[in-house]
């Protein structure tokens, strides 16, 4: 057939009107096997690939598209098996939507999110000018979820109970008999930088300060050092710098992937974990190489998160409320605690 075949051209090669051929393509609406596959057929034969998503944009006034708006590096993200669970477990929610996923950058400077035509949003995490980005995001009418971030904000939040597990982990430590204890954080923004932060630190990145809350329900002044993000190496460096400064008796790293390079770097010095050093993880997430260690750590749903987010994601683009989600992470103990050195257990 000369010139671009169009659905029509399929309808009628098909004997059925062009709404029928369309419902086929868009599985919108049941029709029979039998008229299902003289429609394909049909379509196979004049060649015709289905419909175009641009014209179908223009008739539903959609894109298609739901932002995964990222406040940390995409390589970052990548390297987090936590975002990773999270992100596919967003996926598999929104797939009956029949959108796709975005992935954006945010550092607070660049709002790529503004500037591309999207259904909804998805925000990871928060920095100082979040809640701007979420205003910005509502008043163009495009719905808005949050991973971790302020119910201030006024639109639907997913998150952890980062503070009271926090404070579990912390009470477990406590209760073995450490009084001296350090953290390695996560970040406290996108464009922080690595170190030493007082105990009360400056303003951050939610899950950052909430965990932080967290070990300060328990012991007042604990040494914090803000790792570069979460992974081994960086957990490697932030332990090192702890270690120059001072030996605690226990580390609670905000990752699993910290807590691996604590431990490999309290190995490399001599020390015995969980004998001399204790250690502690967040997340419950499979770490390549760390054993024959066992982390005593926090599990989080990471891809019931994910569900949840797209969850909330088709409830408000179906014109219905969606309500904020808050899951329990759930204490897995390890071999990596044990009472301090000449300590005995309260």
């Amino acid at each position: 057939m000369a010139g671009k075949v169009t659905i029509a051209d399929v309808a009628r090669a098909a004997g059925v009107s062009a709404s029928t051929a369309s419902v086929v393509f868009s599985g919108k609406i049941k029709v029979s096997d039998e008229t299902a596959a003289r429609v394909r057929a049909a379509a196979a034969e004049l060649g015709y690939r289905g419909p175009n998503p641009r014209a179908a944009s223009l008739r539903t006034g959609r894109s298609g598209v739901v932002g995964v708006v990222l406040t940390s590096s995409l390589r970052t993200a990548f390297l987090d098996p936590i975002a990773i669970a999270t992100m596919d477990g967003i996926a598999t929610s929104v797939a009956h939507l029949g959108a796709g996923i975005l992935l954006l950058r945010d550092d607070g400077q660049t709002p790529a999110a503004t500037e591309v035509p999207l259904d909804a949003a998805v925000i990871f995490g928060s920095h100082s000018n979040t809640c701007d980005l979420v205003q910005t995001l509502r008043e163009r009418g495009i719905p808005v979820v949050t991973v971790e971030g302020d119910p201030a904000w006024g639109v639907p939040v997913i998150s952890l109970d980062n503070t009271d597990a926090q404070a579990q982990l912390a009470h477990h430590l406590s209760g073995l008999g450490h009084r001296d204890v350090a953290v390695v954080s996560l970040r406290w923004g996108p464009n922080s930088e690595p170190g030493f932060e007082s105990a009360t630190g400056r303003p951050g990145i939610d899950v950052t300060r909430e965990r932080l809350a967290g070990v300060r329900e328990v012991f007042d002044n604990p040494i914090v050092f803000s790792a570069r993000g979460s992974s081994v190496d960086f957990g490697i460096e932030a332990a090192r710098a702890i270690l120059d400064r001072h030996q605690p008796t226990a580390i609670l790293a905000q990752s699993d992937l910290l807590a691996a390079g604590v431990i490999r770097a309290a190995t490399e010095r001599g020390l015995r974990v969980p004998e001399d050093l204790s250690v502690t993880g967040f997340d419950g997430v499979a770490v390549d190489g760390l054993a024959p260690y066992q982390l005593t750590t926090l599990h989080q749903p990471a891809y019931d998160k994910g569900r949840a987010v797209g969850d909330a994601i088709s409830r408000l683009l179906h014109g219905e409320n969606a309500p904020s989600v808050r899951f329990t992470c759930t204490f897995r103990p390890g071999n990596t605690t044990a009472p301090p050195p000449q300590s005995p257990v309260n």
